[in-house]
């Protein structure tokens, strides 16, 4: 910094308040020393500044795995792209940690213990990092939930309309003449899956039908593992004697590996079966035949999470304590009337989210 002073003919002093405050210093100084510190290649040192600040410019993102991507669907790295975006604006970094073993967990809370991050943002996970003794939830930062509801914990939280949105999926299935499914589980006792699958009975109340006209397949394998999920499911259905006109999928990326399956052995989509996805993966509308779908509204989401982190940060009107985001449903050519279509039963519900 004093050389960037010296070739700027200025105090170190207005250099620190040029890089730091801009608006401390006059415009042709700064300009001067703008110029002078790309000349020499000077970086401040963030460490440094944060020290002297006393507040990290820093925001923690704490991941489900051992990776961002996600199969097909790319819910968290999408959002997670205009979360990036809009923290940026307001001059904040995003750090990641993947959650995926004891000694990252340990990172996490150092990190959130040591003053290094000034707000974390938990994704994906069931239950907040903690090691020993210590949890995310004793180290007094500004939280925001992501994609999961934590509002019962008073974490603010964003996400879309899970139930709300497979509802309205299979009432469209049961509009179009279909009276029996298939319904492939994401992962057993998960915020999504607990969500959607109660979606998909409530559309079947609504339409006058027992628990009895869905069977549910799988579980027992994760998210990240959706497509492995959707092979085991298609064998499962095509070993049914009688098997169901419309199939469910909690995921899309189950969803495409199914119809892929069953394709190959001789199924027609939509011809013997219709199917539907969750979450809006854009490889979706290039399939064969392209997957009628849920949407999920991952950059609104990614946006509205920011601001309810950079609310908290400013310290004025609490953001509020749970944000939701309506998916819309994406019609396309994997769903079609059953091939013998069943008369109308029930009562047509009102179809608005």
């Amino acid at each position: 910094m004093s050389d960037v002073a010296r070739l700027a003919g200025v105090a170190t002093s207005t250099v620190s308040r040029a890089l730091a405050i801009p608006g401390r210093v006059n415009e042709v100084t700064r300009r001067r020393i703008a110029a002078a510190a790309e000349q020499l290649g000077y970086i401040p040192n963030s460490a440094a500044r944060i020290l002297r600040a006393g507040r990290s410019r820093t925001i923690l993102a704490t991941l489900p795995g051992p990776g961002i991507s996600y199969g097909a669907a790319q819910i968290t790295p999408r959002a997670l792209e205009s979360l990036a975006a809009t923290i940026a604006e307001s001059g904040f970094d995003l750090l990641f940690a993947n959650r995926n073993s004891p000694a990252t967990a340990r990172h996490v809370l150092d990190l959130a213990f040591g003053g290094t991050v000034r707000g974390v943002f938990v994704l994906g996970i069931a239950d907040l990092p903690s090691h020993g003794n210590r949890s995310l939830a004793d180290a007094s930062l500004p939280t925001v939930s992501l994609l999961i509801d934590r509002s019962a914990a008073g974490i603010p939280s964003v996400v879309t309309n899970d139930r709300e949105a497979m509802r309205e999926g299979v009432l469209h299935l049961i509009d179009l003449g279909h009276r029996s499914f298939f319904y492939v589980a994401g992962p057993a006792a998960s915020y999504h899956e607990t969500e959607r699958f109660s979606g998909v009975l409530d559309a079947l109340a609504l339409a006058g039908l027992s628990r009895r006209a869905v069977i549910r397949h799988g579980g027992h394998l994760p998210f990240g593992r959706g497509f492995q999920s959707g092979v085991e499911a298609a064998h499962a259905y095509l070993a049914l004697k009688r098997r169901p006109t419309a199939v469910v999928c909690c995921g899309d990326d189950a969803a495409i590996s199914f119809t892929g399956t069953v394709r190959s052995n001789g199924v027609a989509v939509p011809g013997d079966v219709s199917l539907i996805g969750f979450d809006g993966a854009p490889v979706g509308a290039f399939c064969d035949p392209p997957l009628t779908t849920l949407e999920q509204p991952t950059e609104d989401l990614g946006i509205r999470a920011a601001e309810a982190m950079l609310q908290l940060l400013d310290g004025g009107a609490a953001p509020a304590l749970k944000t939701t985001l309506p998916s819309r449903l994406l019609l396309r050519g994997s769903t079609a009337a059953p091939k013998e279509r069943y008369p109308a039963r029930g009562v047509r519900p009102n179809r608005r989210l």
